[in-house]
């Protein structure tokens, strides 16, 4: 009985989490973020960076309000190194609908690529044109605008996998963070997301409620030094690279679930 109510009590307030992300969306889009658009009218880019300032601690109130009503819990190991980034790309596994909300709650003046759709969407469009986020609509200028963001010191989010993943799914990274850090000559900082149970992933219905509340891990790996692999080569060096950081992460994988069920048990 104590578990239904729990669940009831989730349900809820997934329901109530989500009408207050979108229609906070639309009023920050409509209210807040104009306001830079006035302030800074002849600075473009201080515009954008108070844009993603405020996009930042909407995402830290919006977490904070998911752990409040009970929905999830967030764990971060290495939380100062990931405060600390600049003009990196910074790449994580993507097992569920929140990882971006939760990367950019940490990581202040984030930028990331959005797919073409979100820029239709209501509820995320103003957000996406106010603060500048590079669409993918234009794969010929996509990594030149990346370039563009990590040279002014923007720390770029890519999920490899290019989308969410399946619970239990191997990691099946695309060539494009590799394509994109290899010619902009920028090094990948790497972060682990496990999110147990599953929940929110591809396919998951937001009123899919799990049993118990979600429990988001993350965890701040080593830096990957890119310069090592050959600019003269770079079709090669692409490959090679999205495959060392595959296997990066399927070790780490393992070896993270090992140490937390030792910690569990």
């Amino acid at each position: 009985m104590t578990i239904f109510l729990s669940k009831i009590w989730r349900l809820f307030g997934t329901a109530f989490c989500f009408a207050v992300f979108g229609i906070g969306g639309i009023i920050i889009a409509t209210l807040w973020l104009p306001f830079y658009r006035l302030r800074y009218k002849n600075n473009e880019e201080k515009r954008k960076q108070a844009c993603r300032n405020a996009v930042h601690l909407t995402f830290k109130s919006f977490v904070w309000l998911m752990y409040m009503v009970g929905v999830t819990k967030v764990d971060i190991r290495g939380l100062a190194t990931l405060k600390q980034v600049k003009g990196k790309i910074i790449i994580a596994n993507h097992p569920s609908l929140i990882d971006v909300v939760v990367l950019i709650s940490i990581v202040k003046n984030a930028d990331c690529i959005v797919k073409q759709t979100l820029l239709k969407n209501i509820f995320t469009r103003g957000i996406i044109k106010n603060t500048g986020y590079i669409s993918n609509a234009d794969p010929e200028d996509l990594i030149t605008d990346c370039k563009i963001s990590l040279d002014k010191g923007c720390n770029l989010i890519i999920f490899p996998e290019g989308t969410r993943t399946l619970p239990g799914a191997d990691f099946n990274f695309k060539r494009g963070a590799a394509n994109i850090a290899l010619r902009s000559e920028k090094n990948f900082q790497r972060v682990l997301i496990e999110v147990t149970p599953p929940a929110l992933t591809k396919g998951w219905p937001w009123y899919k409620v799990p049993d118990s509340k979600i429990h988001m891990k993350l965890v701040v790996l080593d830096e990957v030094d890119t310069s090592k692999y050959p600019a003269e080569t770079i079709s090669k060096s692409v490959r090679q690279l999205t495959r060392d950081i595959q296997q990066s992460y399927r070790e780490d994988f393992a070896k993270f679930n090992k140490v937390y069920e030792q910690n569990e048990s």
